[in-house]
């Protein structure tokens, strides 16, 4: 059935790559204007929609960037605020997104912003900063960043791959020209190196482009309403909620963990709804298991934070589960360098005011 769907959208997704490829072209020949800025603009995106890691790998460059004064700016995915906002102790999910708040909740000394417009974005925030992060923005060309992470997800390279709306990829995969650095995340660990060699052979760099290799590494659970430490066990029961693009590695996370898990899945950035939360609390509540706990990850988390949702959730055992990316020992010294030397030689004499 799904073969014969995408046959009846290929001409959608035909027409759809013709308009993107017109697009590129005129942002490639100067048609269309991008605004090259006079500070590190570094972009971390995709070609797909969504499920690559973009969240963890922005947070992994705000400590690698730990010296310099560092601004994280986002579309805000999902917030019901428009324009530019500046993260603050009222912000919420749904002022700024969920994304946006993890990253303030987890980084109170970067700025995080938001705003549908990069450039009037960067605009109001690159006076007071030297790095500018911007979250998800490959496609957004009316910005000329200075460096561009380009992420792929390992699974993605294990079957085909088609244009939107008969697949997922937001633009054809031969964009990965226009990055510097091309990140394969989401690789098991196992990896051989016959299996890289194989994955490098799908892309022609060019001199100055590198390809790494990372993995996910888990955290320790954290409470979400505070209390205990828990930690899963064969015997534990969980009951996962999620609301992201990809929840299959992590459900195979847990359960190498243990066989008892319960899915209550739901598409990305989805706004849980009081009657969602009340049908995962009665499914809890009726289970027979006397090990059992709710585990969700750290973005949804951010989520269920309103009132509306947390009064139902408030005497349950709910953890998140937060997550890093794990760059391969042989990729993690240029990848890190490559960047820092960007930063460094890009660099404008600072007129920052002083602490």
């Amino acid at each position: 059935m799904l073969r014969y769907l995408r046959l009846l959208l290929f001409p959608f997704a035909l027409l759809y790559g013709m308009v993107v490829m017109l697009r590129n072209k005129l942002y490639d020949w100067g048609i269309f204007k991008s605004v090259r800025f006079d500070l590190p603009v570094i972009c971390i995106g995709n070609v797909v929609v969504g499920g690559t890691g973009k969240t963890p790998t922005t947070e992994y460059l705000v400590r690698l960037l730990a010296d310099y004064q560092v601004a994280i700016l986002s579309r805000g995915y999902g917030r019901k605020t428009k324009g530019f906002v500046l993260a603050d102790a009222h912000a919420t999910a749904e002022t700024i997104g969920d994304e946006p708040l993890q990253y303030h909740q987890k980084f109170p000394h970067v700025t995080v912003a938001v705003c549908e417009d990069r450039v009037k974005g960067i605009n109001q925030l690159k006076a007071n900063h030297e790095v500018i992060l911007l979250d998800d923005a490959f496609q957004h060309r009316a910005v000329k960043a200075g460096f561009n992470i380009l992420l792929f997800d390992f699974a993605s390279f294990m079957h085909w791959q088609f244009l939107l709306p008969m697949g997922n990829l937001r633009e054809p995969f031969n964009a990965y020209r226009r990055a510097d650095a091309l990140l394969i995340t989401k690789v098991p660990v196992a990896i051989s190196q016959e299996v890289k060699e194989e994955i490098g052979k799908g892309f022609l760099l060019h001199d100055q482009q590198t390809l790494s290799f990372a993995s996910i590494k888990y955290g320790e659970l954290v409470p979400l309403f505070g209390g205990e430490n828990q930690s899963v066990r064969a015997t534990t029961t969980v009951f996962l909620l999620t609301g992201i693009a990809n929840p299959v590695p992590l459900a195979n996370y847990l359960k190498s963990q243990t066989p008892n898990l319960v899915a209550f899945e739901f598409p990305d950035h989805y706004h849980f709804s009081q009657d969602d939360i009340r049908q995962l609390v009665k499914a809890f509540g009726e289970h027979s298991s006397k090990e059992k706990i709710i585990i969700t990850t750290e973005k949804d988390s951010k989520r269920l934070l309103g009132d509306n949702l947390k009064d139902l959730l408030l005497n349950l055992p709910i953890f998140y589960l937060p997550i890093q990316i794990d760059l391969a020992v042989t990729d993690k010294q240029t990848f890190d360098q490559n960047i820092l030397d960007y930063v460094a030689r890009t660099k404008r004499v600072s007129n920052l005011p002083q602490a």
